[in-house]
């Protein structure tokens, strides 16, 4: 792009994860083709281009973790790892005639209303410029690693990276490694790597409830079967989606939390039969308050000669290792950093600007809130893809994502047959969702756990208190007596 110059389309979406690729899609199968996808990599995929750690994959069976517009009947295994998500997401955007309207390398950081011109203007950190009548977020909660501030990180001698950046060019090999984090992609990380490292020192602050992973390879006769059978793939799919849409383990009293978490004990117990190593390994808060893992690998791994659990907390990186609380300190070569993300922290470096030079990060406060997760009073024509309270507590992402993009592809088939210059989502409207919402997470069992779940004033900002099922019948028509419709006359619709 010419410096200075402003390029033109009907929609703009920043990220081209999942969440780009169904709303690209959902607005071209309402003929609406002028879009363009912002990202700031080097290639589409989202979260499944900058998660390559070892061991990465997903915890959703892949058949539903899946767009339901795009089956893959050739997926390989149960849960499919990160190059194969990869290829299906690389996959889609070609087949799906999305990768045209891709703009690699582009990292947004702000998006201001034009009230006059009824339009986004899209600013890149090279300075290139995009206007819009409709802008969408697409960049999901898992963006920004967290990095903890811990006293010494930047003495260490060695060498330190985040899980989402994972050095690919440092071997590992014969190395004495700390893992720091014992969450989601830790589970996965460290028995991916304790075969090839001559020591892991793996440090935890809190344990995790954990599942077994069913994983098993699909045959060839069964991919076959899938492929020659859509109708029987379709059965398969809405069978796993009918078990994590009747298992809400996150409501207070649901039965299905008590079974889960049974069955994640006996597990526990199964598998680490030395009780002093199960004591430090056992939750102390309710099944479903924080991430359930599912893994089958992390127990055995654990307990191997050559990586030590360490509970003690740290008190500094020194700059030839860790030192914890009861002056140990644990040589290493490097620090791996398993220790997720800043999720309660929507569009973190993007600075979004609506009516009136309203910031958006002023009007959250810290507690980011929208209508269903997507629209926000005083921001018209804006919508999020992933946004607050929409992160899913036991079914696949997806599903939600191909609500929404639903949600917005309406939404601008009602401007367009309307000729409307905005819809921006009514206070109305904004308090009754809110008063629902609360009333909901109040029945969970997040209120008591201190996860990414919540923001820094402890309100729980990312999760949805309902089924995907429940979720996609709310948000499957645009109710225009939502928002408030404004002519291009300026003169305001009801």
């Amino acid at each position: 792009m010419d410096e200075g110059a402003v390029e033109a389309h009907e929609v703009t979406v920043v990220g081209a994860g999942f969440g780009g690729l169904t709303t690209a899609h959902a607005l071209a199968e309402i003929g609406v083709d002028d879009v363009v996808v912002l990202e700031r990599g080097d290639g589409v995929g989202g979260t499944w281009r900058a998660n390559s750690y070892p061991g990465a994959a997903c915890d959703v069976p892949s058949h539903l973790y899946s767009l339901s517009f795009a089956p893959n009947p050739n997926w390989s295994r149960t849960y499919a790892t990160q190059p194969e998500i990869l290829a299906y997401v690389e996959d889609c955007y070609d087949r799906l005639d999305v990768r045209r309207k891709v703009r690699c390398g582009t990292e947004v950081v702000a998006a201001a209303w034009d009230d006059g011109q009824s339009r986004w203007e899209v600013t890149d950190r090279a300075g290139g410029r995009w206007r819009s009548r409709v802008l969408v977020s697409a960049v999901g909660l898992f963006h920004t690693p967290y990095v903890p501030d811990i006293k010494g990180l930047d003495t260490f001698g060695g060498t330190v990276f985040h899980s989402a950046n994972w050095d690919h060019d440092h071997d590992l090999a014969t190395e004495r490694v700390a893992v720091i984090g014992t969450g989601a992609s830790a589970v996965q990380v460290v028995p991916a790597i304790a075969e090839r490292t001559a020591h892991i020192d793996l440090y935890q602050r809190s344990p995790a409830w954990i599942v077994p992973r069913l994983d098993r390879a699909f045959s060839e006769e069964e991919k076959a079967a899938f492929a020659d059978n859509p109708e029987l793939l379709a059965r398969h799919r809405e069978e796993i989606y009918q078990f994590f849409e009747q298992s809400p383990a996150f409501a207070v009293g649901d039965p299905s939390a008590a079974m889960l978490g049974g069955l994640a004990f006996s597990y526990l117990e199964r598998k680490v039969p030395d009780p002093a190593l199960r004591a430090l390994l056992t939750p102390d808060y309710p099944f479903g308050c924080k991430r359930v893992l599912i893994t089958s690998d992390f127990y055995p791994a654990v307990q191997r000669d050559d990586v030590d659990l360490v509970t003690t907390p740290i008190e500094r990186v020194t700059e030839r290792g860790v030192r914890t609380a009861d002056g140990a300190e644990r040589a290493c070569d490097t620090i791996v950093l398993c220790t997720g993300f800043r999720a309660s922290e929507y569009l973190l470096g993007l600075d979004v600007t609506g009516r009136a030079g309203l910031s958006l990060r002023d009007h959250w406060g810290g507690v980011p809130r929208a209508y269903h997760g997507m629209a926000v009073p005083g921001f018209p024509n804006l919508f999020l893809l992933y946004g607050p309270n929409t992160n899913q507590g036991g079914n696949s992402i997806l599903l939600m994502l191909e609500a929404q993009a639903g949600f917005v592809a309406a939404a601008t088939e009602a401007m367009r047959d309307r000729g409307l210059a905005s819809v921006e989502v009514s206070d109305p409207a904004m308090r009754r969702y809110l008063d629902e919402l609360e009333s909901a997470l109040a029945t969970t069992v997040w209120r008591g756990c201190a996860t990414y779940f919540h923001s820094p004033q402890g309100e729980i900002v990312t999760q949805l208190p309902h089924t995907a099922g429940w979720y996609a019948k709310a948000v499957r028509t645009f109710n225009a007596s939502d928002f408030v419709l404004t002519a291009t006359n300026d003169a305001v619709a009801r």
